[in-house]
């Protein structure tokens, strides 16, 4: 269980990683709408219009590294089993 808590805590970091870089490494707040600029056809003046889009920030790497590390903190609960020795000699 020790081991299997670690290898899932390497796992969530490395995703929540992953999912960062790919969806543009933003450095700010996690965005849920980004601005884009448009134009009217009809007068030609730019204007900003907003999209809806997931853009995950330094927060949600933030998030990901403290889930890892309690699920990390956890595996430190967990003992290794005492394996029975019946080799040993008893001093008489």
């Amino acid at each position: 269980m020790k081991k299997a808590l670690q290898l899932f805590a390497v796992l969530v970091l490395l995703a929540a990683g992953a999912a960062w870089l790919a969806t543009g490494a933003n450095r700010g707040w996690t965005k849920t709408s980004v601005a884009v600029k448009t134009l009217d056809p009809v007068t030609g003046i730019d204007g900003i219009s907003y999209e809806k889009k997931f853009l995950p920030g330094v927060d949600f790497l933030g998030a990901a590294f403290g889930g890892a590390a309690l699920l990390a903190g956890a595996s430190l609960f967990f003992r290794k089993p005492k394996t029975n020795q019946t080799n040993k000699k008893i001093p008489t």
